[in-house]
């Protein structure tokens, strides 16, 4: 005889053989409906693949054919380079513990020449005014440090200068030792702006940490006067610093590498 027990335990097992049926035919329907879905799908992208490679999708005329080049998104435009290629050679690897005893002749006039791939820039040198500065680029060039090196910095928006100087490109390089800040109150430094046609030290933002990274300015910039300023470009060097500008910067933000290949081949220092 059957208990009530095991009658409920058997009507249990055979709800759940129900569901599972139930489930399982489900699970087949959709499998079915599925395959149905993708041979159909299959047949309309191998149909749409046939009749665009047999020319029936694309224009039925010139006009037509007008018409979509007229409303295709436009492809991007990539500034062409304005410089040459680098001259062949290697950046020096160049390290000294401290400043180089100032030789020059502070009543002397300096001139700097960096020969650069894209153009010569010849700069007057302030020798009476920042004598340490000058003296250490007069070192620095005799040494080779500055040839081979690119120029890794523009800035196009806010303040608009070129900066080189460093061997390592990285913006973080220098030559192991530093100088003092000087000239700082320059009568062409007027109400915080640093004029076109500067050449002035970088540094860390703190006092006398100036090493070998400098900037051009290639439009009047306003900075504080914290930045040695050294020299003055010359006309012909503006007009490469400007054809440098021209080519906009890597980012897009206004600050970054420079699209234009920008290296100094030689830096000469020259007594007149």
């Amino acid at each position: 005889m059957v208990t009530q027990e095991q009658r409920r335990r058997q009507l249990a097992r055979e709800k759940f053989l129900r569901q599972q049926q139930r489930r399982t035919a489900a699970r087949l329907k959709s499998r079915v409906r599925n395959s149905v879905i993708a041979s159909v799908l299959g047949v309309i992208v191998i149909g749409s693949l046939a009749l665009y490679t047999t020319g029936v999708l694309k224009g039925d005329d010139d006009k037509a054919n007008a018409s979509a080049s007229a409303t295709a998104s436009p492809s991007p435009s990539v500034a062409k380079d304005p410089c040459e290629k680098p001259a062949e050679g290697k950046v020096k690897t160049q390290n000294w513990k401290k400043e180089p005893a100032v030789t020059i002749d502070k009543s002397a006039k300096y001139t700097m020449k960096l020969a650069t791939t894209c153009g010569d820039i010849d700069i007057a040198l302030k020798a009476s005014a920042a004598p340490h500065t000058v003296n250490s680029f007069d070192f620095l060039a005799g040494k080779g440090y500055f040839d081979h090196t690119k120029c890794h910095r523009l800035t196009t928006n806010g303040i608009y200068v070129l900066q080189c100087g460093d061997p390592t490109g990285s913006g973080s390089g220098g030559p192991g030792y530093t100088i003092p800040d000087e000239n700082l109150k320059d009568t062409s430094l007027k109400n915080n702006v640093y004029p076109a046609g500067t050449i002035a030290m970088a540094n860390t933002g703190q006092a006398h940490t100036g090493g070998s990274q400098f900037f051009l300015v290639y439009q009047d910039s306003q900075l504080p006067p914290s930045y040695t300023p050294f020299g003055t470009v010359s006309d012909s060097g503006m007009k490469v610093l400007k054809k440098i500008a021209a080519a906009g910067e890597s980012t897009g933000a206004g600050d970054g590498a420079p699209n234009a290949t920008v290296v100094i081949d030689k830096a000469t220092v020259a007594k007149s």
